[in-house]
């Protein structure tokens, strides 16, 4: 049996973190090889773009795709994570839930479309001098994330506004509002802001209840597979191609055998451009990944090498 080499789509079970999911496919492939593009917390299912083999190397590439994502928002309360997986801690003001409808939901989600300055949620793995923003909010420091520019090309409500109740520490009930929405964003755009920042635009708070992503750039999570449990005997899995998953993430430079060669050697080859550019060099048979590739002065420079077909 050859080493595992390609792209796994997996649709993560709710409850797994994206490490417990690469740990699956390590024991489901056998191999230790395995990394994956994009975490997904806990809370989240769906799409993991997972890398084998020497495919790893192409997961740096996958990272800063543009994302799809379907969504539900509780408005009308908040919590320390501004999302479920901690208990809610402000509540909307009397009769401002009752002041939220179509227009101005809409009005508010308006604000928060195209490009932005988005404060991620303190309880984010995000670094702050050398440790993860959410071991220090654990460890009761206070915690200041600075904004930084994100694009919101889409973020678009696509059920009923439904009414619900949540609870306080001392068992009061309080209003609330739940509302689905589809949010394609780019890179580094975190959903549980979103709807942190819904909620505060519209005066009542806000915080997310479920997370689903549906799309890794081409990758889509209806072609994913489900991760068996631990315990569950499963036949190895199909994998993409590591050819045509570059040819998902950048575009194509076809090249000779002879050419495969000399780049696999570490030596430039002759390619046309108009411009600058970073491509996949595929053998000419569309199966060998052979490199990736850096076009300047009509040269190609080898960036990364792969070994042969995979």
């Amino acid at each position: 049996m050859t080493d595992p080499y390609g792209f796994l789509l997996l649709d993560k079970p709710q409850g797994w973190s994206s490490h417990r999911v690469v740990s699956r496919a390590r024991k489901w492939l056998c191999t230790r090889k395995v990394g994956h593009a994009g975490t997904l917390d806990p809370m989240a299912t769906g799409l993991l773009v997972v890398g084998i083999g020497p495919a790893t190397r192409l997961l740096t590439h996958a990272v800063g795709l543009d994302k799809t994502y379907s969504a539900t928002i509780r408005l009308g309360a908040s919590t320390p994570t501004d999302d479920a997986d901690s208990a809610p801690d402000r509540f909307a003001p009397a009769g401002a839930i009752e002041t939220v409808d179509p227009d101005a939901l809409e009005s508010a989600l308006a604000a928060l479309r195209g490009d932005i300055l988005q404060t991620p949620s303190a309880v984010s793995a995000i670094k702050v001098d050398g440790r993860r923003a959410y071991a220090r909010v654990r460890a009761g420091e206070d915690v200041e994330l600075t904004a930084r520019p994100v694009t919101v090309s889409r973020f678009e409500v696509v059920s009923e506004l439904r009414t619900a109740q949540t609870e306080d520490a001392e068992g009061g009930a309080h209003p609330v509002l739940d509302v689905d929405v589809v949010v394609d964003c780019s890179s580094g755009t975190y959903i549980r802001a979103l709807a942190r920042d819904l909620g505060s635009a519209l005066g009542v708070h806000g915080h997310l209840t479920r997370l689903r992503r549906t799309r890794v750039g081409d990758y889509r999570v209806e072609d994913a597979l489900e991760v068996p449990d631990f315990d569950a005997e499963a036949p190895r899995p199909p994998l993409l191609p590591a050819a045509q998953a570059a040819a998902g993430l950048l575009p194509v430079l076809p090249v000779t055998g002879d050419q495969a060669r000399d780049l696999r050697m570490g030596r430039r080859i002759p390619a046309a451009a108009s411009a600058d550019e970073m491509r996949a060099a595929v053998g000419e048979d569309g199966d060998d990944l052979v490199a990736i590739v850096d076009l300047h002065a009509g040269e190609a420079a080898p960036r990364t090498v792969f070994p042969g077909h995979g």
